[in-house]
C-alpha cells in the first residue's frame, strides 16, 4: 500500500527522492564523526576495563574478587538505557554534570567492560593447566607466565565473540541518541521530525548500519581467518 501510493504519485516519488538524498551526507556525518569514534573509544576503554575485570575475577584476592563480581553483576543486571539515563539525567542531582558525548562513552564503556570480561575470564580459564605448570617450571613469575603464555592463547579464543560484541556496539550507539549524541540515528530522528517522512529516513539510517556491520563482519571474518592458520 506504502509503495503503491507512492510510485502512483510522481511528485511524492520526485519528493522522497530529495528527501533520500538531502538526508544521506547529514546522517553519513553522524556516523564518521559520532558513531564510529564512539564505538571505537567506548570499545578500546572497556576492553581494557574487561581485562582488569577477568583478572580480578580469577584473583586470589577476595577483595578483588568481590568488586569485580558485583560490577558485572550490576552492569549485566540492568538495561543499558537506564545506566545513560543515570549518567547522565541522574547524576546532576547530586552535582556532577557529565557532557552528553562523555556520558555515552562511560556508559558504553562500562557495558562492554563488564560482558567482554566474562568472555575474557572465560578464554582464560580455558586455557590448560598445564600451561601454568610449564610455565612456573622454568621460573616464570605469575605475571609472566600471564602475559607471554596465558593471555597470547586466550586472545585468540576471545576473538571471535569479541568481534560480535563490537559490531553489536555498533548498534547499540543509537542508544545516545537519549542523552542528546548527535550520532546517526539522533540525526536520523531531527531529519524525519522536520518532513515526517520517518519510514525513509529510518530505513536510510538502517541501511548505513548495515553497511558498516556488513563491512566489520568481512573484517572480523579475515582475521579469524589468519588466526586459524597459527592454530
Amino acid at each position: 500500500m506504502y509503495l503503491n501510493s507512492i510510485f502512483a504519485d510522481p511528485e511524492r516519488t520526485a519528493r522522497l527522492i530529495d528527501i533520500a538524498q538531502s538526508s544521506f551526507l547529514p546522517l553519513l556525518k553522524g556516523a564518521i564523526f559520532y558513531t564510529i569514534p564512539l564505538t571505537l573509544i567506548s570499545f578500546i576503554i572497556g576492553l581494557t576495563l574487561a581485562i582488569l575485570t577477568a583478572l580480578a575475577r580469577i584473583s586470589d584476592v577476595k577483595i578483588l574478587q568481590m568488586v569485580a563480581r558485583v560490577y558485572v553483576s550490576i552492569i549485566r543486571g540492568t538495561p543499558l538505557l537506564l545506566q545513560l539515563f543515570i549518567i547522565f539525567y541522574g547524576l546532576p542531582n547530586v552535582g556532577i554534570i557529565i557532557d552528553s558525548f562523555l556520558a555515552a562513552i562511560i556508559g558504553f564503556s562500562l557495558s562492554v567492560g563488564a560482558y567482554a570480561s566474562e568472555i575474557i575470564r572465560a578464554a582464560i580459564l580455558s586455557t590448560p593447566k598445564g600451561q601454568w605448570e610449564a610455565g612456573y617450571s622454568i621460573g616464570m613469575s605469575y605475571s609472566q607466565v600471564l602475559r607471554r603464555i596465558i593471555l597470547p592463547q586466550a586472545a585468540r579464543v576471545s576473538i571471535p565473540p569479541l568481534s560480535n560484541s563490537f559490531i553489536s556496539l555498533v548498534k547499540d550507539t543509537s542508544l545516545a541518541s537519549v542523552v542528546l549524541v548527535t550520532e546517526m540515528f539522533r540525526r536520523a530522528q531531527e531529519i524525519a521530525s522536520s518532513n515526517y517522512e520517518y519510514l525513509l529516513v529510518y530505513s536510510e539510517a538502517g541501511l548505513i548500519y548495515w553497511v558498516i556491520c556488513f563491512f566489520l563482519s568481512i573484517v572480523q571474518q579475515s582475521i579469524e581467518g589468519k588466526m586459524d592458520r597459527y592454530v
